[in-house]
């Protein structure tokens, strides 16, 4: 465990080091996040208001049909701005000085393909998903196994997507074979730099309780929603720059693959980035 961990702290030092020199890297984040919310509060806040009979067991193809365009809508968001942080870090890897509009000029010129992918994500998750509803523990788990394949199997699709002028399929099958003739015909994820994000979000989690407790204690409503506040903000920062950094890291790791070379990062910790399967 020390050995992934000491991984993870060198991937986030060196994908901070670009995040350092293009600070507006992370504007695709926040607006990620404030598109997703919008997203989910169009779908939702109308559902709510006449009621959740779309998404009851009885509903139907309906509720199929709503969830299947919420995954579509929400996919897109996703994968738009991840394509923008993904092109502009790339521009950096390659000794560009990115901006904003860099990012969104990339990601708006493979705006079809990143609408197509987003189809074939969410046609996956709602089979995946139907699929998990109706089987017992067994099946939930072998599902499971399925989910965690086709994530690794697509981990570079949005860098493919962004260097590559190719549908969202070719874009799939092209992100499993680099994975295969970079690391191996049977791999699995190994420490990135979620690892060390999961210790920060729970260190932050064991930080908060007792300082929540020491507030509430004082019966102070200002104080008591100052300090909520701030934790929250704590959370919405540390999500913000995860999200950042691991879309460097992920054009760092396409870099690699393709070219043998990353700027900034050392090609033995991208070389673990997956190991054998045991």
């Amino acid at each position: 465990m020390f050995q992934k961990f000491s991984n993870s702290w060198e991937l986030i030092k060196a994908s901070a080091a670009v995040l350092r020199a293009d600070k507006e890297l992370i504007v695709f984040p926040i607006v990620s996040s404030l598109a997703l919310l919008l997203v989910t509060a169009s779908f939702f806040v109308p559902l709510f208001m006449v009621g959740d009979g779309v998404f009851s067991d009885d509903s139907g193809v309906l509720g199929y049909i709503v969830m299947f365009a919420f995954y579509v809508v929400q996919y897109t968001v996703i994968f738009f701005f991840n394509s923008a942080l993904v092109g502009a870090a790339m521009i950096r890897l390659e000794g560009g000085d990115p901006t904003v509009s860099d990012g969104f000029r990339i990601a708006f010129s493979r705006l079809g393909a990143i609408l197509g992918y987003a189809v074939i994500a969410a046609t996956v998750g709602m089979i995946l998903r139907s699929i998990s509803e109706r089987s017992g523990g067994l099946g939930r788990f072998v599902i499971g196994l399925v989910g965690m394949a086709w994530n690794l199997a697509t981990f570079l699709v949005v860098p493919v997507l962004v260097t590559r002028n190719v549908s969202p399929i070719q874009a799939v099958k092209e992100s499993a074979t680099i994975l295969k003739k970079t690391w191996g015909e049977q791999v699995v994820g190994n420490a990135g730099i979620g690892f060390v994000f999961l210790f920060g979000y729970l260190l932050l989690g064991v930080l908060a309780v007792p300082a929540m407790m020491l507030v509430i204690g004082t019966g102070q409503g200002v104080l008591i929603g100052s300090t909520v506040a701030a934790i929250a903000i704590a959370f919405m920062l540390m999500a913000l720059i995860n999200a950042t950094l691991s879309g460097i890291y992920t054009a760092a790791l396409y870099r690699f693959a393709t070219s043998g070379q990353a700027a900034g990062f050392d090609g033995a910790t991208l070389s673990g980035a997956f190991r054998p399967k045991a």
